[in-house]
């Protein structure tokens, strides 16, 4: 059996629905084993766009304390999907948007309106926002981390209630700007794979 034989034996094993998103070849070679190394442009790019977003988000924050904007954990985890990752299903944007003001909405809601039993509200919260961004088709991951933080968040993010809305989707606005930027350094047009 010859080499490509072979690999075409074990991409028939891959479900359909996977062998449909895994596009180029580097990725081909990731899902069969084979990692691929990132290019010092590319792992420059990343750098800057995650520092650019949460430095400018974090600029922002001091700069007009008025606005009550926020940095909050899970923008850490957008910056992961969105610099380093950006052509994943959960990178674009409107997984980001969607998902983090699907989850901010779900937190706040479940803390305002539930029981004062922290392992209720925030199991609740989680589990609602992952289901909600599922049915919604935005899942994004560091979303189920937005509606928790909604819950067990500090003083100030309780007192703002359905203002925490308003931070968490112009945080998350402020990272897809960055990243309509910096992931299109290298390969113009190569992000966002698709808006819908």
């Amino acid at each position: 059996m010859s080499e490509q034989q072979r690999q075409q034996e074990e991409t028939n094993r891959i479900p359909w629905t996977r062998r449909v998103l895994i596009s180029n070849r580097s990725e081909r070679r990731r899902y069969h084993g084979q990692r691929v190394r990132p290019s010092p442009a590319q792992l420059l790019a990343a750098w800057l766009g995650a520092f650019a977003g949460i430095g400018l988000l974090a600029t922002a924050v001091a700069l007009f304390p008025e606005l009550d904007l926020l940095v909050i954990g899970s923008f850490g985890a957008s910056a992961v999907l969105l610099y380093a990752a950006p052509r994943a299903p959960f990178a674009q944007p409107r997984n980001l948007i969607g998902g983090h003001l699907i989850s901010a909405l779900i937190g706040v809601t479940c803390y305002r309106y539930l029981p004062d039993l922290s392992m209720l509200q925030e199991g609740v919260a989680v589990a609602t926002a992952i289901v909600a961004m599922m049915l919604t088709h935005t899942v994004h991951p560091p979303g189920g981390a937005t509606a928790l933080i909604a819950v067990i968040g500090s003083e100030h993010i309780h007192t703002l209630g359905y203002g925490y809305v308003m931070p968490v989707l112009t945080g998350a606005l402020v990272l897809l700007a960055v990243a309509l930027v910096s992931n299109n350094l290298l390969e113009p047009g190569s992000y966002p794979d698709r808006w819908d």
